[in-house]
C-alpha cells in the first residue's frame, strides 16, 4: 500500500476538518429551526374555546353550480348520477369507478380485484346498461 505524501495527508485532514465543520453547522441550523418552529406551536389542549371554533371550514356549495347536462331531451343531474350509481352493485359500481375515473383497463382491474377480466367486462358493460335503463326511467324532460 503507498503512504501519502505529507501535503497529501494534510489536504486530508484540511478537508476532513472541513467537512466535518460543514456537518457540525448543518445539525446546528437544523437544531435551531426545529427549536424556533417549536416555539411557535401549540397543542390543541393550549387552545382557548375561541381559537377551537376556527379550526374548521365549511365548503359552501351551491345547488346552481351544479354541471346538469342534456342527453336525448332528458336533464341529468349529478344528484341523480350519484342516485343511479347506488342501484348498482358493489362489484359494478368499483368496475365502472375504475374504469371510468382512474382509466384503468380491464386487464388492471381483474389483477387488482382477483377475477377474471371477462368477469370485470360484464360488470362493466351490465353496469352501464343498468345505468341506462335507470337514468332513462328518472331523468326528468328538459325543461327550456
Amino acid at each position: 500500500m503507498i503512504e501519502p505524501s505529507r501535503t497529501e495527508w494534510q489536504i486530508r485532514c484540511a478537508f476532513n476538518a472541513f467537512c466535518k465543520r460543514v456537518l457540525k453547522n448543518e445539525a446546528i441550523d437544523i437544531y435551531n429551526e426545529r427549536q424556533q418552529q417549536q416555539s411557535k406551536e401549540l397543542t390543541f389542549s393550549d387552545l382557548t374555546p375561541q381559537e377551537e371554533n376556527q379550526l374548521y371550514s365549511l365548503d359552501k356549495h351551491k345547488e346552481e353550480e351544479t354541471q346538469d347536462f342534456q342527453v336525448d331531451g332528458k336533464r341529468i343531474t349529478p344528484k341523480l348520477l350519484d342516485q343511479a350509481m347506488h342501484t348498482l352493485s358493489k362489484e359494478k359500481r368499483i368496475a365502472v369507478l375504475l374504469s371510468y375515473f382512474f382509466h384503468m383497463t380491464d386487464i388492471e382491474i381483474s389483477k387488482l380485484l382477483e377475477v377474471p377480466r371477462n368477469t370485470v367486462q360484464y360488470r362493466r358493460t351490465s353496469a352501464l346498461k343498468g345505468l341506462k335503463r335507470f337514468l332513462e326511467e328518472h331523468a326528468n324532460e328538459w325543461v327550456d
